[in-house]
């Protein structure tokens, strides 16, 4: 008998310590927060939610505060949130896929709570860059400086589309391209001269953050523990060795915008400042990114937009992911381990598999966002296995709504581990009541991680082997009896017979009867 089957793997997981960013694992993966604040009545009957009319209370880890806090929206009915998204020169890396799938879970959520029309998302694309500018140049050496960067960034920006849509990551509302808000940036820096917080030297404009008496506030840094930004070098023009430039003349073959500081181009940290305020005003409710980006990135952003517009925050909620690490160790070209969302999609570099966009987004939601997370072929094997035990519900018709007790796990700080372990014991009655199972269905596809696909879907790639079913099930009975008699040299035997035979076996335990079972594979 030919049969196809698939390989699983227990995942194992290293746990990293990340409390200097207040990262500490979820306390509990069953705990979500007691129901205290309605749903606004006329935003459920809008969406048909009166079933629902259960309370949310939403809550979020506030870098800038280092607490968890109920959040509150400037307007319930303008919810508006704003990403640092990618620099696009290149395929974007796993690393950048985690802020992606991270912040679409919250945009998802937000979007339920308070209606798809009622959230307002920004996730920028920075296509001005000096990186940008070096491969432009590189690849289209005819082009004027503009147009290469503009033909780099619109190819590199189409294949991040592409990827993070395998990962089920939903459109933002806007994605405005930093090359079309230098009006924007200009009028930000003309603010911050006239205010006294900026200043001209050496053909730059510079921010002076001397000039802010409560600099560092989101990294709780001194100004005098300050560095300069990552992508300028200090230099003897500047008044302090943390301040950082705004803008920068260009040379004739670099790309650049007039001024009236003469051609050139923005600094890193501007351009968030102006597609924040231009998109979502002076002040919003939630900015996020990678944990890389509090300082300087974000920091700075926070100094700009506040000097300039004088208020006293940029915004409300300041979330951060964690860091992502491959196999243990820091992604790295140099290591050999840097791999790109295109590398796990479209090819078998890593574990020699290709892997699914869904069963990327499951591993990736399996650890909370504010962790570290260690980035392994065991962490996709186990995600891709769940997934195909949950394909059943392939046939399954769609309920109205999430399961409350999912949405209630993410409400409390985007909890997805306990999301993830409370879909695991919906499935269990999924299997024996349609009803069940429909509801199932909705809230995997609410979280994003399930699209109807089959086995074979979710395993592009796989190569069907042939195998012996009699003669693996009979070493298998034969295993199992060994054990029982404790003959576990003999077991032992067996088993590694059975994996030079490319056979992956799992032990598992018979509820009803306590009994050893054992179900199998075949390895890649």
């Amino acid at each position: 008998m030919i049969v196809q089957v698939f390989a699983v793997r227990r995942a194992g997981r290293r746990a990293a310590d990340a409390r200097n960013w207040g990262l500490g694992y979820p306390r509990s993966a069953s705990v979500w927060h007691t129901p205290t604040r309605p749903i606004f009545g006329t935003l459920a009957a809008n969406r048909n939610l009166q079933s629902m009319r259960t309370a949310v209370t939403l809550s979020l880890y506030n870098t800038l505060t280092r607490k968890k806090e109920p959040f509150a929206p400037i307007e319930q009915s303008n919810v508006r949130m704003y990403v640092c998204g990618p620099t696009v020169y290149d395929f974007a890396h796993i690393g950048n896929a985690r802020p992606a799938i991270v912040f679409d879970v919250l945009f998802r959520l937000l979007r339920h709570v308070y209606g798809p029309e009622h959230v307002t998302y920004v996730r920028n694309i920075t296509d001005v860059d000096d990186k940008i500018n070096a491969r432009a140049a590189e690849r289209y050496p005819g082009l004027a400086p503009e147009a290469g960067i503009r033909k780099l960034t619109e190819e590199t920006a189409a294949q991040f589309h592409k990827d993070i849509a395998a990962l089920g990551v939903l459109p933002p509302t806007h994605e405005p391209r930093a090359t079309e808000n230098i009006a924007q940036m200009v009028e930000i820096i003309v603010a911050l001269l006239a205010k006294g917080h900026a200043y001209v030297a050496a053909g730059e404009v510079l921010f002076d953050t001397s000039s802010m008496a409560d600099y560092g506030q989101l990294s709780k840094r001194n100004l005098d523990e300050q560095q300069a930004g990552a992508r300028i070098e200090v230099e003897a023009h500047k008044k302090n060795p943390g301040d950082f430039v705004l803008w920068k003349l260009s040379e004739p073959h670099e790309p650049g915008w007039e001024s009236p500081w003469g051609r050139g181009r923005p600094g890193w940290h501007i351009e968030c400042s102006a597609m924040s305020a231009r998109y979502l005003g002076q002040v919003f409710d939630i900015h996020g990114g990678g944990l890389d980006l509090i300082f300087p990135h974000h920091e700075n952003e926070i100094a700009q937009s506040r000097c300039a517009h004088g208020t006293p925050v940029m915004a409300n909620v300041w979330m951060h992911n964690g860091f992502l690490q491959v196999e243990g160790e820091k992604m790295s070209k140099s290591l050999g381990n840097f791999i790109t969302i295109n590398d796990l999609l479209a090819t078998k570099m890593f574990g020699g598999s290709q892997w699914h966009g869904r069963v990327v987004r499951w591993a990736m939601l399996g650890s909370h966002y504010r962790q570290p997370i260690d980035w392994t072929v065991d962490r996709l094997v186990q995600a891709r296995a769940t997934l195909f035990e949950l394909s059943f519900l392939r046939d399954a018709p769609v309920a109205g709504q999430p399961h409350p007790e999912v949405v209630a796990a993410l409400s409390d700080d985007l909890n997805t581990p306990s999301a993830i372990s409370i879909i695991h014991g919906l499935a269990k009655s999924a299997h024996r009541n349609g009803d069940a199972a429909a509801q199932l269905k909705s809230t995997l596809q609410f979280m994003g991680l399930y699209g109807n696909e089959t086995q074979e879907e979710l395993n592009p790639g796989f190569v069907a082997r042939s195998v012996d079913t009699a003669a693996v099930e009979g070493l298998i009975t034969a295993r199992l009896a060994a054990r029982k008699a404790k003959d576990f040299k003999e077991s032992d035997r067996i088993r590694d017979a059975l994996a030079a035979m490319g056979i992956t076996l799992k032990d598992s335990k018979d509820p009803a009867t306590g009994e050893i079972v054992t179900s199998w594979e075949v390895a890649r």
